[in-house]
């Protein structure tokens, strides 16, 4: 009877034991808002709303859809003009290879930029129409000083703004990857080979780095000046500069330092590393270094080579591996400059002092 006894004390205590540890692990797994803003934890469920609100907006914007279309629009009519002769402009310049659905990224048939062309060009204007009022249109409606009396992190408003911007930007470029994807798998019949797919995500996730430079930029702007026009003004000044300006700024610096044509080698290869280094300044043209050799795997320089390092070289695509090698140095400043510029808006916004209209 004692025995018996026993073993149903042991049991219930068991039970009790293994009841308190499922509550525990629920309440781990499953925290409740009042549990998230409790002190020395973070409120993932207000910065989670306040993502998901910042998402929907910019999918419900006018702005976003305008955008899109015309983005989406320009780079399927170069993708149609380029195989409407027939996919003769690609197979021409193959060399070889059978790098196809790299060549339709790449390629086009004279009618219209390829398809990375009007990436590089648009890209921009698409990540500052998300940021130039991120934080101005806030504050002018008086919206943003409400927010900041919630018991939330400031440094949260910023966070999710960025982050959904981050979101909608990679559901844009990963759709028209697949889009260029699909109409070539109906074109020609063939799936894409495993090294084409790779560089091809690879080339995406580069240009959402690309564009996010331009949202933190346009965001910067945003944090610093009060009025929405005015970041968005600043923020196409930028663009136009790096686009238009510094190339003819850049182009009569290389012709004052042109060199003879009884010059000797050493002096072109300087001239040829001045024109290199004057070119890297600018993101743009970072990107456009990056997408060659991402892109076009034949590429296996992007800066001027030497007789000695042309030397006993093989003319052959470049592995992704080595081709990624080949483009770290450009995709580090790329990435240094969006960082950069979110840090600089992380530290205005957290150092501003913000007031209520009333």
């Amino acid at each position: 009877m004692k025995n018996k006894v026993l073993r149903v004390g042991i049991s219930k205590l068991n039970e009790l034991k293994l009841r308190e540890w499922t509550s525990n692990l629920h309440s781990l797994v499953f925290r409740d808002d009042d549990a998230g803003t409790s002190k020395g934890n973070f409120p993932w469920a207000p910065f989670k709303a306040m993502v998901q609100k910042e998402i929907s907006d910019h999918f419900r914007n006018w702005r976003f859809i305008i955008l899109f279309v015309i983005i989406s629009l320009a780079c399927m009519a170069t993708l149609f003009s380029t195989m409407a002769d027939g996919m003769k402009a690609i197979a021409a310049d193959s060399s070889g290879n059978s790098f196809f659905f790299l060549n339709l990224f790449t390629k086009s048939n004279g009618t219209l930029p390829p398809f990375f062309g009007f990436v590089g060009f648009l890209g921009p204007l698409f990540g500052i129409s998300l940021g130039f009022d991120a934080i101005s249109s806030e504050q002018q409606r008086g919206t943003l000083s409400r927010v900041m009396a919630q018991p939330v992190p400031r440094d949260s408003i910023l966070n999710a703004k960025f982050l959904a911007g981050i979101v909608v930007i990679s559901v844009m470029f990963f759709t028209l990857s697949f889009l260029v994807l699909g109409s070539g798998l109906i074109a020609l019949g063939i799936p894409p080979t495993a090294e084409e797919f790779m560089r091809i995500m690879v080339y995406t996730v580069l240009s959402i780095v690309y564009v996010s430079f331009w949202l933190n930029l346009s965001i910067l702007f945003s944090v610093r000046f009060k009025q929405s026009a005015t970041s968005a003004l600043l923020g196409i000044a930028v663009w136009l500069f790096c686009t238009i300006f510094y190339p003819l700024i850049a182009n009569m610096i290389i012709k004052a330092y042109e060199p003879s044509k009884f010059a000797s080698p050493k002096a072109i290869y300087f001239y040829e590393k001045l024109k290199f280094y004057l070119g890297q300044i600018m993101p743009n043209e970072l990107f456009d270094g990056i997408t060659s050799a991402i892109l076009v795997p034949s590429i296996r320089s992007l800066g001027p080579l030497s007789m000695e390092q042309l030397q006993g070289a093989i003319p052959s695509s470049l592995p992704l591996g080595q081709s990624i090698m080949l483009v770290w140095p450009q995709f580090t400043g790329l990435l240094s400059l969006t960082l950069l510029c979110f840090l600089l808006s992380y530290i205005v916004f957290m150092k501003r002092e913000i007031r209520s209209r009333g």
